[in-house]
């Protein structure tokens, strides 16, 4: 009885592995995709005005694709941020990273404090993509 339990747990613990394994190739297949979908988009952000100050990419079971950029405040007013939210539906990138600059100038003059330079913005594309925006230069990332 005991050799039988032990053979099912085997077979249970083989089937598990290859279930992770396959798994695990979905993944980063996936994040290879979503990777693949931010860098066409990067060159579209330097046409508008941004400066890629800093690129990078992480391979592990989930790879990562890291992405800084910088523009002064001015070329970015409300009304141009609307324009490219409005030009860009389409584009999960692009929306999400004006989304995010548009909801950062909101909170901060919502905060009634003085906004330094330059605008920072920070991607890093892993499942799920995260955005960061400063106004000014971080002392702690």
């Amino acid at each position: 009885m005991i050799d039988k339990i032990k053979n099912s747990l085997q077979l249970a613990s083989g089937m598990i592995k290859e279930q992770a394994a396959t798994l695990s190739d979905s993944a980063k297949e996936r994040g290879y995709r979503l990777i693949e979908d931010w860098i066409t988009v990067l060159p579209k952000f330097e046409e508008m005005g941004f400066e890629i100050t800093s690129f990078a990419v992480g391979i592990s079971i989930s790879p990562i694709l890291e992405v800084e950029m910088t523009a002064e405040h001015e070329q970015f007013p409300v009304n141009r941020i609307e324009e490219i939210l409005e030009d860009n539906k389409i584009s999960t990138p692009i929306s999400l990273v004006f989304n995010t600059i548009k909801t950062t100038y909101n909170l901060h003059a919502r905060a009634e404090c003085s906004i330094k330079e330059p605008l920072i913005v920070k991607i890093r594309v892993k499942m799920p993509p995260e955005i960061k925006v400063f106004l000014g230069m971080p002392k702690l990332v």
